[in-house]
């Protein structure tokens, strides 16, 4: 990233969304072929398989929005970059043929077409996409546009209320209150046009898995992140076909080791900068990480001058508006006409800026992660197999997002993931949400995000099931 852009860059304005039914027939049509191989190098693709639980549900939603009896917010889960065309194929292949293309409007982070090129950008926004600034608080311009869209837009609104992807499967992020809040100010504005319709938040689950479990590419995974970090490989098993709970505890205990030594070898670099620099860490794996993540934050928050408020990702999202504005001057005029000093100084100011989000990438990485994700006993919501055996694909989660964090420490700004095998992916829908008629009050909002989280942890407690 700080490659990329060290140097001053034009103001980062907003994309209108641009619908183009052609181009939805199109990516439609080509969706097979993206979803089972990969064609750009951060799409993993290898989805061989998908299946939707519980759409008849959707169906008669869809069909009485298209009645004009109802609004719909759909709400799906987002751990993974995969996910879009998982949503996709639901809207096209996964409904009735009478529905078939379904559009809708969704929201999607500004910030994508910086790392995955401007085609990216123009393709969202022919699909109907709304572009958020997400550390802008707010960002009234989107804001405005997915108000109107919910409220008088020919198509559904589509929402990730966790707001950004973790990389673990089988943990549900925080959500933000953003969904919540678009379904109610739909009610609001509903309500004072004297219209009838109900607002419906439709809660979607996507889950996926490795039906072979194929533990022998993990293992060749695991040995190139050992040689990355100058760690002797461990002794191999006296038998090559161990069972899947041997091989799942190997696994474990390397991924652990690994984790033991990046979280050493972090520690000791950041711990040069802040206050008690140098200081040994103590503590619990959990603790440690958490410190670790702290210190990085502080970090890039005084190289921005930011006052660190809110979660971890809150921070995160706001190191990277402060880190736009410095890159993406609206203050200054074009390039061209700065004088050479003005433009040395702007581009100094742009390195600088793209270091500190280097260091909120490597956070952001790591956001999630916990030793007791691979502690089926600590596990929640449980894991398929209490007795001490993780699952291949908490494994799997855990080596990738390392994989990406090395990539980052390299200078990285796509990390190309290894394909470990073929996935299937589950869709489940959830019990409908109905947006209260009248108003209930200051908490109605948190009332509502708390039953939206409720909901979605429920379908992913029913994927993980054995």
């Amino acid at each position: 990233m700080a490659e990329r852009l060290a140097r001053l860059q034009p103001p980062l304005a907003p994309i209108r969304p641009a619908y183009r039914p052609l181009v939805l027939r199109l990516v439609h049509a080509l969706l097979p072929l993206v979803l089972r191989w990969r064609l750009v190098r951060w799409l993993p693709a290898g989805i061989t398989h998908l299946e939707l639980h519980n759409g008849g549900v959707l169906v008669a939603l869809l069909e009485q929005f298209r009645q004009g009896r109802c609004r719909l917010l759909l709400a799906f889960r987002h751990s993974a970059v995969d996910d879009p065309l998982c949503g996709l194929w639901l809207l096209s292949r996964g409904l009735p043929p009478r529905l078939r293309p379904q559009p809708v409007h969704f929201l999607y982070d500004r910030g994508m077409p910086l790392w995955a090129g401007r085609l990216l950008g123009w393709l969202l926004s022919a699909l109907g996409g709304v572009s958020l600034r997400r550390g802008r608080q707010p960002d009234w311009s989107a804001l405005r546009q997915a108000r109107e869209l919910m409220r008088n837009g020919p198509f559904p609104f589509a929402v990730a209320p966790e707001g950004a992807t973790n990389g673990l499967g089988d943990c549900l992020g925080p959500l933000e209150p953003g969904s919540a809040r678009l379904a109610l100010w739909c009610r609001d504005d509903l309500r004072r046009a004297g219209r009838s319709e109900t607002v419906w938040i439709v809660p979607i689950g996507i889950h996926y898995c490795y039906p072979d479990a194929p533990w022998p590419r993990l293992e060749r995974l695991l040995g190139r992140l050992e040689a990355q970090m100058g760690l002797a490989p461990l002794p191999a098993l006296d038998h090559p076909q161990a069972p899947a709970g041997s091989q799942a505890q190997r696994c474990r205990q390397r991924l652990l080791r690994l984790g033991e030594r990046v979280l050493a070898e972090l520690e000791a670099f950041y711990g040069r900068f802040g206050e008690g620099g140098g200081a040994e860490a103590a503590g619990s794996c959990d603790q440690r990480i958490d410190a670790l993540r702290e210190r990085v934050l502080q970090l890039a928050e005084t190289r921005l001058d930011v006052r660190a408020a809110g979660t971890a990702p809150d921070r995160c999202r706001r190191l990277e508006e402060v880190a736009w504005q410095w890159i993406h001057r609206e203050d200054l005029p074009p390039r061209h006409r700065l004088a050479p000093l003005q433009r040395a100084l702007a581009d100094r100011a742009a390195v600088e800026a793209a270091l500190a989000l280097q260091h909120m990438r490597l956070v952001e990485t790591f956001v999630a992660v916990s030793a007791g994700y691979l502690d089926p006993a600590c596990a929640d919501p449980p894991a398929a197999d209490p007795a001490g055996e993780p699952s291949f694909e908490r494994c799997a989660d855990v080596a990738l997002l390392l994989h990406d964090g090395l990539a980052r420490l390299g200078g990285g700004a796509l990390p190309a993931r290894p394909r470990l095998g073929r996935r299937h992916a589950r869709l489940q829908v959830a019990e409908p949400i109905a947006v209260p008629a009248e108003p209930g009050g200051r908490d109605q909002l948190h009332r509502l995000n708390a039953l939206l989280e409720e909901r979605l942890h429920d379908l992913l407690s029913q994927a993980t099931r054995p």
